[in-house]
């Protein structure tokens, strides 16, 4: 297949391209700053069409994961420029496909599981899950994030493909051993002792292993009639002080120094990041993934933690 990655050079569109890559399949990767890969790479700006459209016309599968990390301070700037991001590429890949002669198959968009409201009752699927500018039991600022997720997703479904299936990807947080990555930022806490429980611990945890989300993208692909909005998270969340608990067990880390809510907004402002990040409550699960007959391999925190922290360990 040729398989065209728009923001590809990040964490993830790196594990993808690994993977596509590795199977034979032609990757051409979208990149505001291209570098040198084993697989090609284009320069686009991620706002206008240009030359790089020629590589989706003919293409079998687009992959979106451009905007800007959101690891940051949710200032006016910074809000500008998550949204945006999100907002101009999307449309453009929209556009790129909607006058593309053959245009390709699927587009898998990104999206997130963030989109969910703060809760801790019940969890979110695609179909029961709470969507909602209101959060009564959250910051008000926690709301940015679930309009950024609503943008999103409402500029894909008005883009016009009716040749082209498109599918939204509401990923949990995708855990893999490349550095730099949200799985090594977190063992770098538990590393050093820092790994215990943040706040009261209640908030839950979405995740997904990395070797679940390479399958998942490619069941996706091949199971045609799954469209719209699918969660991409294991079956198996888990309240942040049993998560962190199992996180050093799988280490081999005893000591997990706990953070209280006031120390975390101190240390967020430091760390120039939001508390978001640690405090919201993304309790999600896959209900189309499994319905669809999808298998996690990696189904608990448990067996995931461990794989995890043996292949750190060999890589590094």
């Amino acid at each position: 297949m040729k398989i065209i990655l728009a923001g590809g050079t990040g964490q993830v569109g790196t594990v993808l391209a690994r993977n596509f890559h590795a199977k034979g399949d032609e990757v051409v990767v979208l990149s505001r700053n291209p570098a040198n890969a084993d697989w090609q790479t284009i320069s686009w700006d991620a706002e206008n069409l240009g030359d790089w459209k020629d590589e989706i016309d003919g293409s079998d599968i687009v992959i979106n994961l451009a905007g800007r990390s959101v690891n940051c301070r949710y200032n006016q700037e910074n809000s500008r420029q998550i949204m945006d991001s999100r907002i101009n590429s999307t449309k453009v890949i929209g556009e790129a496909i909607s006058q593309s002669p053959n245009p390709p198959k699927v587009w898998l968009q990104s999206s997130t599981a963030t989109i969910y409201a703060h809760r801790f009752d019940a969890p979110n699927d695609e179909i029961t899950g709470i969507i909602d500018d209101i959060q009564p039991n959250a910051p008000s600022a926690w709301n940015f994030s679930i309009d950024v997720a609503r943008s999103w997703e409402r500029v894909t479904n008005e883009a016009i493909t009716p040749k082209t299936r498109k599918v939204l990807m509401r990923s949990a947080m995708i855990m893999s051993p490349d550095r730099d990555g949200i799985f090594d930022t977190m063992l770098g806490l538990v590393r050093k002792g820092l790994g215990g429980t943040a706040s009261d611990g209640k908030q839950y945890i979405s995740w997904i292993h990395d070797l679940d989300f390479i399958r998942a993208i490619d069941w996706l692909i091949e199971h045609e009639e799954l469209d719209g909005a699918v969660n991409l998270a294991s079956p198996n969340p888990l309240p942040n002080a049993e998560f962190m608990r199992i996180f050093r067990e799988a280490w081999g880390t005893k000591i997990g120094l706990p953070a209280m809510e006031w120390m975390l907004e101190i240390g967020a402002i430091f760390m120039r990041t939001e508390t978001e990040l640690i405090l919201k409550s993304r309790r999600v699960v896959p209900t189309r993934m499994l319905d669809s007959g999808f298998t996690f391999n990696f189904p608990n925190w448990m067996d995931a933690a461990k794989d995890l922290c043996r292949r750190w360990r060999e890589e590094n």
